[in-house]
């Protein structure tokens, strides 16, 4: 018999130089994805991918660039000191803050999202972690924490170093009346788990201001997490994503 193919195969690379390549063109795209998607707020908002040769550096978006422009081109790159040592623009400080610390404490970790969307900082403010309500929710079941301490805009890497340490081997946390922040293996992946945490945070809001939802048991949500919650199933998901906006805005390879 046939081994049916997955429409899209994960990429391999001959060189760094490649790799770097492909890394922003993802990052770009997942740029222009948050915009369609209304997850700006003024400045705020990031997302960080690991130099594939330079560990301790990581690309970003320029300070003050809304999400609909960014194009593989505007990227800048920033080392564990907080300098720009590729690009032509600034770097955001809370960027900087709270994503060196999660990328020198996770080495696994290749990308790092976190934005101020509505639904996102919604759920934020009640200091809960999800419920296991929908198939989609179950991908956070035991793989998110809640970081239970604001105390302002995060511009000093003590508070993103404690951000680090509450996150600690999980996908996502829920910054207390702030929003959301995932991590990934792949720019793919940490963009996706953004993209569905925010519509499970709009999910829960909706079902509980309806009535009272019924939550899947802890097996059931237990079973699923390892359907809907892997590292493969994160990338997977944003491919239909990147499709879509490489044809819809051809100019964010520029």
């Amino acid at each position: 018999m046939t081994k049916l193919r997955l429409p899209f195969d994960r990429p391999s690379f001959d060189s760094p130089a490649e790799e770097r390549v492909h890394l922003k063109q993802r990052l770009a795209a997942a740029f222009r994805l948050f915009g369609r998607f209304g997850f700006g707020e003024g400045v705020a908002g990031h997302i960080t991918a690991r130099d594939p040769e330079h560990s301790d550096r990581f690309w970003v978006n320029p300070f003050g660039m809304p999400f609909q422009h960014i194009g593989v081109s505007d990227l800048i790159c920033v080392d564990h000191d907080g300098e720009v040592v590729e690009g032509e623009y600034h770097v955001n400080r809370a960027a900087f803050a709270i994503h060196s610390q999660v990328h020198a404490a996770r080495p696994d970790v290749v990308a790092a999202a976190h934005s101020h969307s509505v639904y996102g900082k919604a759920w934020s403010s009640l200091g809960r972690t999800l419920d296991p309500l929908t198939q989609d929710s179950c991908a956070f079941y035991d793989d998110h924490v809640v970081f239970d301490d604001f105390t302002g805009v995060v511009l000093d890497t003590e508070e993103g170093k404690r951000i680090a340490h509450a996150l600690g081997d999980k996908k996502a946390a829920i910054l207390r009346n702030h929003g959301n922040l995932t991590v990934g293996h792949s720019v793919d992946e940490a963009a996706w788990w953004f993209i569905t945490m925010e519509r499970t945070c709009q999910a829960q809001l909706l079902a509980e201001a309806a009535g009272t939802p019924t939550h899947i048991d802890p097996d059931s949500a237990a079973l699923t997490a390892t359907q809907v919650g892997t590292d493969g199933a994160g990338w997977f998901n944003f491919q239909p994503l990147y499709s879509w906006i490489s044809r819809l805005e051809p100019d964010l390879f520029d």
